[in-house]
């Protein structure tokens, strides 16, 4: 297939970037809808700090004026200075099955990426560390997320004929939740607790907005991931962003906190209702309906399943059990609202400390992700 490869620049060309998966993705169960205001919001640097470190360019491909494909290259500066490296990333990307428009998105990346200076590329990335990350390799009959990317089985296909190679996989876990907290976390939570004097925590919307709590948390996310792939420390600004756009969406009973005698935050986990099926009735779109779809699902008849979207304990206190407080706290409150799976976020393959922590609970690994690299 012919096609052209065009900078958006105008309201038309915007849209046709956030309308592209519908086409994609037309008659596809499994596949959940980014919010079309948060694709956008994504792009704007009123909304999204991050962009103050980055370079990004966006990229629709035509084939006689019809969107077929769509991508965005990503220059993150102070990730290449902390990583040192002169890395382009490519994020967002969609395409029809045709290796023609494929390769001409990636093209198009990897030669604007050498006009900046930089001699490799790897994706698909984000902005920030929190957008999704991974081109699903595996598991595509089962149902995506709202934090995590779907994509058809020719993606990574297309990947491999274009040159592109692994350099980092993620997998998720799926659990079922137990009705009661497994002795091993009970016992755990009790010689901790007991030991180094530390205490679960529940905050307030004041605490989190008013109070600073919000920012202390991605301190604590910046500590804890730090020396993960690729992870770039988010700034304050962009913590406040971050707690603005979302912190009105979650039920802060199911975000647990740990502090220490002292008061320190050393532990966090954030939990939601699974948002998928809501999503995916609200077509991307917050109105007419869509907002009912997602309030009922957050606060009225939520699915049977809940997200576990991240985990983090400040390094200090990492192999030392405290991640038991949050599973004692977090259980009987799924089972109370009625919560019989779980799903993580995705973790590194090889980040062995991480995936250990669910051995108690009979997991199941799933959902492999790959993030693609080449030299430029």
């Amino acid at each position: 297939m012919k096609c052209t490869i065009k900078t958006v620049q105008t309201k038309r060309q915007m849209n046709d970037f956030v309308e592209l998966p519908k086409k994609i993705y037309k008659g596809n169960s499994r596949y959940v809808p980014d919010l079309e205001r948060d694709v956008r919001g994504w792009f704007d640097p009123k909304h999204n700090p991050g962009l103050q470190h980055c370079d990004v360019v966006q990229f629709v491909a035509y084939s006689e004026e019809e969107p077929v494909g769509r991508i965005v290259g990503i220059i993150n500066h102070k990730a290449n200075q902390i990583w040192k490296g002169n890395c382009v990333r490519f994020g967002w990307i969609e395409f029809v099955d045709d290796t023609d428009v494929s390769s001409a998105l990636l093209k198009a990346v990897e030669d604007w990426g050498r006009s900046k200076g930089m001699d490799s590329i790897q994706g698909p990335l984000g902005i920030s560390d929190f957008d999704k990350e991974g081109m699903l390799i595996e598991d595509f009959d089962q149902m995506g997320t709202a934090i995590t990317i779907y994509n058809p089985p020719y993606y990574p296909e297309h990947m491999t004929l274009h040159g592109y190679s692994k350099e980092v996989d993620w997998v998720q876990v799926k659990v079922e939740v137990p009705a009661e907290v497994p002795e091993r976390f009970a016992r755990v939570q009790k010689l901790v607790g007991d030991l180094y004097g530390l205490k679960v925590k529940k905050l307030s919307y004041d605490e989190i907005v008013k109070g600073g709590y919000g920012r202390k948390i991605f301190h604590l996310l910046n500590a804890a991931y730090k020396q993960l792939f690729g992870y770039t420390p988010h700034t304050d600004e962009e913590a406040d962003a971050f707690v603005e756009e979302y912190i009105k969406m979650l039920d802060l009973r199911m975000l647990p906190m740990v502090e220490d005698c002292e008061g320190n935050l050393i532990a966090c986990s954030i939990t939601m209702p699974n948002l998928s099926r809501a999503l995916q009735k609200s077509g991307g779109r917050l109105f007419p309906f869509g907002w009912y779809h997602l309030l009922r699902a957050l606060k009225w008849q939520h699915e049977d399943e809940v997200e576990l979207l991240l985990i983090a304990v400040h390094p200090e206190w990492q192999a030392l059990g405290v991640n038991a407080l949050l599973f004692a706290d977090l259980i009987p409150i799924f089972n109370e609202k009625g919560f019989h799976l779980a799903e993580t976020g995705p973790m590194l393959e090889d980040n062995m400390k991480v995936l250990s922590q669910w051995k108690a609970l009979s997991p199941t690994f799933c959902k492999r992700r790959r993030c693609f690299s080449k030299e430029i």
